[in-house]
């Protein structure tokens, strides 16, 4: 099995609602994406031959999924009251809005997902939210 790896960054903030401890208030990481693709065998032809995938291919998907989630405060649906949501719109911040609770857990099978959904051979992504402490979404081994 041949196997790639690349990964991005992106800052943005965000914070556990119902949770009882410090990341229960807004707080904000350098989160670090690292995505490994996979496949049997090399591609036999063309322009790609001996390639997993053009890295230039994977580097471009990867980076514009760090992108999308920079410099914004990322928040669980329903977490925050409509009067905050208002005040937090009317002041131009940066808002993304979502359906899964902005853990590294739940980070790394989204975007293993988005990836696996625009074609690439994802084999695992690990989302780091310190240098140290990261959470791996993946095929089994």
């Amino acid at each position: 099995m041949y196997t790639l790896k690349t990964s991005a960054a992106f800052d943005s903030a965000h914070f556990l609602h119902g949770y009882k401890g410090k990341c229960s208030n807004i707080h904000g990481h350098r989160w670090t994406i690292e995505v490994k693709v996979s496949r049997n065998a090399l591609t036999e032809s063309g322009e790609k031959r001996g390639m997993v995938i053009d890295f230039g291919d994977l580097k471009r998907e990867v980076r514009a999924l760090a992108d999308s989630f920079d410099h914004a405060l990322i928040y669980e649906k329903g977490s925050l009251k409509a009067k905050a949501l208002e005040a937090l719109n009317d002041e131009g911040f940066r808002l993304i809005e979502t359906d899964f609770r902005p853990t590294a857990e739940c980070f790394a099978e989204y975007f293993y997902g988005v990836l696996r959904d625009r074609g690439l051979p994802v084999k695992s992504v690990t989302v780091y939210e310190t240098p140290e402490n990261c959470a791996e979404y993946g095929e089994d081994e």
